[in-house]
């Protein structure tokens, strides 16, 4: 494009929706928010006094229709996100999407295809990749710092609600390893150079939310996956923590280790007294990414501007995707399943 700005309609105004236009209207200096939508009116109203001049839908079809939008962001409920992408697509629109691309397999590879086909461009967002310690660990490793890495074990544990407000969106999430563990299959898959995964296995425990079980889900699971040429990831995913949202990484190579995120905290401060020595931990995974939220949003927006290739690929999202439906099927079954 030989534009200089990229008019941005954002749908989804929720919590990480909120984050991710506030962020599009003033840290993303080559975007530009003019438009918003949100079926919630409580929603909308936020929109109008928070983010200024900008158009506010109450549609995602009526803000499409814009004509004046470049690209949308979708912050939307996850069962909308195929259709969406498609919708916006076909009316000429780049598209920026959160996190899974579907919780249905063959919508994901309906999608890819149509993207493939599409004159306008779509990328899946996996905030992690745009987080400064794994860029640099990923710089590291490619750099044969670690040998041939061979193993990855990431994690994604998620401070406990005592309310159990997350509940709510339990039956629409997809399940703890589609809904968590989805960020450390990418990153597994991202830090091994790629490998086509061969076998899953999962197995889980419902420690202090009854009625997951109703579901077939669980809040605390941990995985295996094999992939084709040797190498093996394992996985744990947490809604239970007492310290706060933890997420780290290690990945075991030929010639040494990386770990990313190790000792979980909010800042540099440590206190050392009577009780032991500690230091706080952030309360959600958006305090702990905010930054990497920023870098990702302009990387899309730079790439799609400067039309140069985004760094991770629909193909990438339906690889993820394709894992952790196994591992959501390997759950409820008990037996490995082989891809």
């Amino acid at each position: 494009m030989s534009k200089q700005t990229l008019r941005i309609g954002l749908a989804g105004l929720g919590r990480l929706g909120r984050r991710y236009a506030e962020n599009l209207a003033r840290a993303v200096p080559r975007a530009e928010l003019v438009a918003v939508s949100s079926p919630v009116e409580a929603e909308r109203a936020w929109a109008s006094e928070a983010l200024g001049d900008v158009r506010v839908y109450d549609s995602f079809e009526a803000m499409l229709a814009d004509e004046a939008i470049d690209a949308v962001f979708l912050v939307t409920p996850t069962s909308l996100h195929a259709t969406q992408i498609e919708q916006a697509l076909d009316a000429g629109k780049h598209v920026f999407c959160e996190k899974p691309l579907s919780l249905d397999l063959d919508d994901c590879r309906r999608v890819a295809k149509h993207a493939a086909k599409s004159a306008s461009r779509a990328m899946v967002g996996f905030v992690r990749r745009f987080d400064e310690s794994y860029r640099h660990a990923a710089r590291h490793i490619e750099a044969g710092g670690i040998g041939r890495p061979f193993m990855v074990y990431s994690q994604t544990t998620d401070l406990a609600d005592p309310s159990g407000a997350f509940l709510e969106f339990a039956p629409t999430s997809g399940g703890i390893f589609l809904d968590c563990s989805v960020h450390d299959i990418d990153l597994a898959r991202w830090l091994l150079g790629r490998p086509v995964a061969k076998r899953v296995y999962s197995t889980g425990t419902v420690a202090m939310y009854p009625p997951l079980e109703a579901l077939g889900d669980v809040d605390n699971g941990v995985a295996i996956c094999e992939f084709a040429d040797g190498r093996m990831a394992m996985f744990y995913a947490s809604r239970t923590q007492a310290h706060g949202h933890d997420t780290h990484t290690d990945v075991v190579g030929t010639a040494g280790k990386v770990s990313i995120g190790r000792n979980p905290r909010a800042d540099r401060v440590e206190i050392s007294d009577a009780a032991g020595v500690r230091n706080t931990v952030v309360p959600s995974f958006y305090e702990r990414f905010a930054p990497a939220f920023v870098t990702q949003a302009r990387h899309f927006v730079d790439a799609v501007l400067d039309e140069t290739p985004f760094e991770l690929t629909i193909d990438d999202a339906v690889e993820a995707t394709r894992i952790a439906v196994a591992l959501r099927e390997s759950l409820r079954s008990g037996q490995p399943v082989d891809l």
